[in-house]
């Protein structure tokens, strides 16, 4: 079942989130096992198995990395695995230089800004390779889906990034 047609939504990597939101509460009411707790034991795992679909459909569709791999899944195109090697060393050694930044808040003259300025380039950035991402989703072709295989692992360095950043400012400004 493709989880785009399960809750009738267009085929797209933008989503009305709202409207994915109330196809996935009014599927639930429907398949929820509650609902079946005096049907048959096949009619309850079923209903168990159908929650669970919907389910994984919801939380794949409502994020959007995930999303943009499941609609490369369904176009057949081959997601390379996290620890395959990226081919774009310049980006590589921009990642080492980000990471350096993360490192050097700590010691920064003002931790304040430091951390400021540390979120603004990761989220400046993100949000330059969503945009990206999102053009090569549109344009449906082999060689645009192969380069958005490639954002979607670069989007993923940032989220990690992202969340370095939190765990830093967590360190720095809870004590």
């Amino acid at each position: 079942m493709n989880y785009f047609d399960l809750f009738a939504l267009p085929h797209s990597f933008s989503l009305d989130l709202s409207q994915l939101s109330s196809a996935f509460q009014a599927l639930q009411k429907t398949a929820h096992p509650d609902k079946f707790a005096h049907a048959s034991a096949q009619e309850q795992l079923l209903a168990v198995q159908k929650s669970a679909t919907i389910n994984d459909a919801y939380q794949t569709l409502k994020n959007p990395l995930k999303r943009a791999e499941y609609i490369l899944l369904e176009r057949d195109t081959d997601m390379p695995s996290e620890q395959a090697s990226f081919q774009d060393n310049f980006f590589l050694m921009h990642q080492m230089e980000l990471h350096e930044m993360l490192e050097e808040l700590s010691t920064a003259d003002d931790v304040d800004s430091a951390v400021d300025q540390a979120r603004e380039t990761l989220d400046t950035e993100f949000q330059t390779l969503f945009i990206q991402l999102e053009q090569l989703l549109q344009t449906h072709s082999n060689e645009a889906d192969t380069k958005a295989c490639e954002v979607v692992r670069k989007l993923k360095f940032y989220q990690k990034l992202q969340l370095e950043l939190e765990r830093i400012e967590e360190q720095l400004f809870d004590d």
